[in-house]
């Protein structure tokens, strides 16, 4: 399996929630509604989920062992670092807005 693309489409910067991001498989497959998620002690993904009708959250798709899950989340934070970057080097000199 390779991550042949990632897009982040949406970045925010209230709440835990950083960015909202799609992910490509293979040039096959794709996966959306992937979060990136500030922790208590750092960021981490959440994959795409709905709820329930016992009120619980269950993820729609996820990686099944741990290397797959490792490899998702490093490309997706990667990327995701990386489009704050371009983002912050855009920003114009003395600029306070938030990204």
């Amino acid at each position: 399996m390779e991550i042949t693309d990632v897009k982040i489409r949406k970045i925010m910067s209230d709440g835990r929630l950083r960015a909202v991001v799609s992910v490509t498989i293979d040039d096959q497959f794709a996966v959306h509604d992937i979060k990136v998620v500030q922790g208590d002690e750092r960021l981490f993904v959440a994959m795409p989920s709905r709820k329930d009708e016992n009120g619980v959250f269950r993820d729609i798709v996820h990686p099944i062992s741990a290397s797959a899950r490792k490899l998702f989340e490093e490309t997706i934070l990667d990327a995701y670092e990386r489009q704050l970057a371009v983002l912050e080097a855009e920003q114009p000199e003395g600029s306070e807005e938030a990204v």
